[in-house]
């Protein structure tokens, strides 16, 4: 538990006594929003300033870590309810409705060859930007927030499934750039049935 999840609530009229109660759900969930809603203004502000080409959507999916236009990236949920479609791959998660839009969810990481995303309370859904005219969305691990890629090394360029170019960070984190446009046209991606 932390510190900001506990609030002081007055329990007599003596104010030096006081009792600790976690915050109601309510709350939570307003606070949630009130993030998302900064983390929406922050890559609004991204794609508009001078730097729009360096800050990117840090992401983990399955074991390997990704960088996400921010013109490619649409809304960011926590994932809900995910309806299964009958004879599919086990990729093709099924449709979820996010923000009252109905996108096919796919959990890239098992798309990639790797295990089946765990959908625990950091994974996400990544919808995919307006402007791709495409309403689908990718499960991933966990959302890392904005990365700068002027502050990483650009790594030789090898083409594989939906990464074409590859950034270390001073971590030696290396970061592979997702190309949204090229995955919703490759075919494999397109071909959901089983």
């Amino acid at each position: 538990m932390n510190m900001s999840d506990i609030e002081l609530v007055p329990t007599h009229t003596d104010p030096v006594e006081r009792s600790y109660r976690k915050p109601d759900a309510a709350a939570r969930r307003q606070r949630m929003r009130d993030f998302q809603s900064q983390l929406a203004v922050r890559m609004q502000e991204a794609l508009t300033g001078v730097r729009q080409q360096t800050r990117q959507l840090g992401l983990q999916i399955g074991p390997e870590y990704y960088l996400l236009s921010l013109r490619e990236a649409g809304e960011i949920v926590a994932v809900g309810t995910i309806a299964p479609v009958p004879l599919t791959h086990s990729w093709f998660l099924g449709l979820a409705n996010v923000r009252g839009n109905l996108v096919s969810v796919v959990d890239l990481a098992q798309l990639c060859g790797h295990g089946a995303t765990v959908i625990d309370k950091q994974a996400r859904i990544i919808a995919f930007g307006p402007s791709l005219s495409f309403n689908g969305a990718v499960l991933v691990s966990r959302v890392m927030g904005l990365r700068d890629t002027a502050a990483m090394t650009r790594q030789s360029a090898a083409v594989d499934h939906a990464a074409a170019c590859f950034y270390r960070d001073a971590d030696g984190i290396l970061w592979r750039q997702l190309d949204v446009s090229a995955l919703i046209a490759d075919p494999q991606f397109l071909q959901v049935g089983s």
